[in-house]
């Protein structure tokens, strides 16, 4: 091992072999090509999800994209169940999307709002998310209002309490933030929710967290949690999916067409029971049937695997990033997730990717507009970001770190 990479203080958690972890990498093309170390943008797909996509995409050539859509029904039905199982539910609360942020407005779109109602946000919510918010509240004249972290970096929960009453419409919380490496938590902030305002309605984005991150939609108490494929779970960019709760089943959403509601006579509709009212008809089925095969592939792997390896590969990568001349590791929270951000003193962040993708290594920038108030609190205005997966081994690390050295010189 390079001299640059400290030796791991403890042997891989995850308890997976060098043989597994090259299983791992001979199904993943992307790892003969480069050192990737962008998962929390898009993460390198397994062959399986190219292969089902691109088999659904033939069939559609052969006979027709409603032919191939109708002979493929009982596979994507099994979507729904292998979505559920990521996030400890049945099929029942899954709703099928094109991403993320879909799924998340379908959701947030769908709490009706007044004048006069507070929507809470946490300090680090992402760009997407808030610009929503902003603009929700500017119509019909609510109020945002952001939640302190407490000194650890993640949202204060006794401060979340202090700030609930009556008039608290929604909370919006991202799980695992893109820009800080900390996990928010999500279930105690799903219990004050239940205790001090169970008339506010809690919507999650776990699209940092889905894939990697074992998860419990019920027991964390979100009456919506939003998700991306393209992420840590591995699948395709343009597929997301959204868990609703029962009671979020209830709401008539923002968006319908005619899959989520039916036209029953010259003025009237009724819409879809259930998680379907969420969705709409037209999406990629090639794409769903590749979220469907990534969420196999990560739950035969195990989740508590997978974040188990991904957590001590990150913890390896800050713990060498910090011996750098001129690095400052900005993870915060007790308990971390994959991402891993950093910035160099004196330099601009953009640049620092730019050398290090030159050396062949994917990283990603992190621009102050992503999160405005997270990174004017921390005083920084971008932050090179880098997330390991499971399938990342020391060679990449290796490299990552060589790149870095290199860029940073």
């Amino acid at each position: 091992m390079s001299v640059l990479i400290p030796a791991p203080a403890a042997a891989d958690p995850s308890g997976l072999t060098a043989d597994d972890v090259a299983r791992l990498r001979a199904d993943t093309p992307g790892c003969l090509t480069r050192h990737h170390f962008n998962n929390a943008g898009s993460a390198l797909p397994p062959q399986v999800v190219v292969d089902t996509m691109v088999d659904h995409l033939r069939r559609e050539a052969e006979i027709g994209g409603y032919e191939a859509h109708a002979e493929a029904q009982d596979r994507l039905d099994a979507v729904y169940a292998s979505l559920g199982a990521l996030v400890g539910s049945g099929p029942e609360g899954i709703s099928l999307t094109t991403s993320a942020t879909d799924a998340w407005l379908r959701g947030f779109l769908s709490v009706p709002l007044e004048r006069g109602d507070r929507i809470l946000v946490a300090q680090a919510e992402y760009a997407s998310n808030v610009l929503a918010v902003m603009s929700a509240a500017r119509r019909v004249g609510a109020t945002v209002e952001a939640v302190p972290d407490d000194a650890t970096g993640v949202l204060d929960v006794d401060a979340l309490r202090s700030m609930l009453d009556e008039r608290v419409r929604v909370v919006a919380v991202s799980h695992a933030p893109s820009q800080n490496g900390l996990l928010n938590p999500a279930q105690a902030i799903g219990a004050a929710l239940r205790e001090v305002a169970p008339q506010a309605w809690y919507v999650l984005d776990a699209c940092q967290s889905v894939g990697q991150v074992p998860l419990d939609a019920a027991a964390i108490g979100a009456d919506f949690l939003s998700a991306t494929g393209r992420k840590f779970l591995r699948g395709p960019r343009g597929s997301g999916f959204l868990w609703s709760s029962a009671r979020a089943q209830t709401l008539e959403p923002a968006l319908l067409d005619l899959d989520s509601a039916t036209w029953t006579s010259v003025d009237d509709y009724v819409v879809q029971p259930g998680a379907k009212r969420f969705e709409s008809w037209e999406k990629s089925y090639a794409a769903m049937l590749g979220m469907g095969a990534a969420a196999d592939y990560a739950l035969a792997l195990g989740l508590g695997v997978t974040q188990r390896r991904i957590s001590w590969l990150a913890d390896r990568i800050r713990l060498a990033l910090a011996g750098l001349p001129g690095v400052v590791v900005r993870d915060r929270g007790m308990v971390r997730t994959g991402i891993v951000t950093f910035s160099v003193e004196g330099q601009d962040a953009a640049d620092v990717v730019r050398r290090i993708k030159e050396r062949g290594v994917n990283v990603s920038h992190s621009p102050r507009e992503y999160a405005v108030r997270d990174f004017d609190a921390q005083g920084v205005s971008g932050l090179v970001r880098v997330s390991p997966h499971v399938y990342t081994d020391d060679t990449d690390l290796e490299a990552l770190i060589a790149a870095v050295s290199a860029a940073i010189a």
